[in-house]
């Protein structure tokens, strides 16, 4: 199949599920739209990704029902017009509860090994009980949740159709999960320019910043390599304090305080404020961040070190992370909140 036949391939079948209740969708597998070269990212054996699935995934990640109090859902935090991001510079829950991370990108979501940000959570799957069972986001357990949904008989049915099975916490987390693994950004400027060929894709201070970016005067790469724009490992960025101790929380080592799996670039034009608490606004200032060389904590990374680039040197570096930015993918209908 030729890149055209299936990129109108994968509009067809995204603009159908959206438009089609989801009882009414045909059970067909997933068609990855990626770049020429760029793998799928792994999907487990027992969720392999139908649209039936992908479908139920996307009714219960907008449902207010997961919450407590009925009130907040996935894209409460998770907003598609924010890069699957929130503006708030740390995550809130149901009765405006504060927590104290800021809320991570879904983009790419399906390409990390693990999740959270101290890697606490090996499985997709298993990573969206986290967020209903915490105090300070859904405040429910999965035990009373478990007695809401089974009693919905619109979930009874779906569940049945996409798992054959009935409604129940195996179908909810692999659901939720199906349709965030959906979440992949394949059509930003960049994309055009470096993937498919396109040289006027990107203006030409982007270019420049791109270049800036994989020098080995910025080391930019050397943590935000590949088409996630992510290695996943843990970093200290360099902060001058940390509440939040990252790493830490997992593994009780006092090395660890300050670290955090390196995130996705992908969208991060639209998912301001920065860093594990929100405590920087704009990317200007992150790139003036690691540009003086980070605060000096003493777990900083030793590639987090003074660059020396002129003004316009950080305003190009800036166009190049404004590149990443996906509308495709941001108004696909069929990841928006269902009408």
């Amino acid at each position: 199949m030729n890149a055209l036949a299936k990129s109108l391939l994968v509009f067809v079948t995204a603009f159908t599920a959206a438009c089609t209740p989801a009882g009414e969708i045909e059970d067909l597998p997933y068609v990855w739209d990626l770049p020429p070269g760029v793998e799928p990212p792994a999907v487990p054996e027992d969720n392999a990704l139908t649209m039936k699935r992908i479908a139920l995934g996307r009714r219960l990640f907008y449902d207010d029902d997961l919450s407590l109090d009925s009130s907040i859902n996935c894209g409460t935090c998770h907003q598609p017009q924010r890069g699957f991001s929130n503006p708030r510079p740390v995550m809130f829950g149901i009765e405006n509860r504060l927590g104290f991370r800021n809320t991570p990108t879904l983009t790419q979501v399906a390409y990390s090994p693990y999740f959270f940000a101290e890697g606490g959570s090996p499985t997709l799957e298993m990573q969206v009980l986290g967020p209903i069972e915490n105090h300070d986001e859904f405040g429910f357990n999965a035990a009373e949740l478990y007695e809401r949904i089974r009693q919905n008989d619109e979930y009874q049915a779906l569940a049945r159709e996409a798992y054959g099975r009935p409604m129940d916490l195996f179908v909810l987390t692999r659901a939720i999960a199906s349709f965030e693994r959906t979440l992949v950004s394949s059509h930003s400027p960049f994309d055009n320019f470096y993937y498919r060929g396109d040289s006027d894709a990107m203006s030409p201070a982007a270019r420049r910043g791109w270049e800036l970016f994989i020098s080995d005067r910025t080391q930019c790469r050397s943590c935000h390599d590949g088409f996630a724009f992510s290695t996943y490992e843990f970093a200290n960025v360099g902060l001058a304090d940390y509440q939040d101790e990252g790493l830490t929380r997992r593994t009780m080592e006092a090395g660890d305080v300050g670290k955090f799996k390196v995130p996705t670039l992908r969208n991060v034009a639209l998912t301001a404020p920065y860093f594990h608490d929100g405590s920087v606004r704009s990317l200007r200032e992150v790139v003036e961040h690691f540009n003086r060389g980070g605060e000096g904590h003493p777990n900083q990374d030793p590639r987090v070190k003074p660059l020396g680039l002129n003004e316009q040197e950080v305003k190009d570096l800036v166009e190049f992370l404004r590149s990443l930015t996906d509308t495709t993918l941001l108004n696909n209908p069929n990841v928006q909140p269902i009408q």
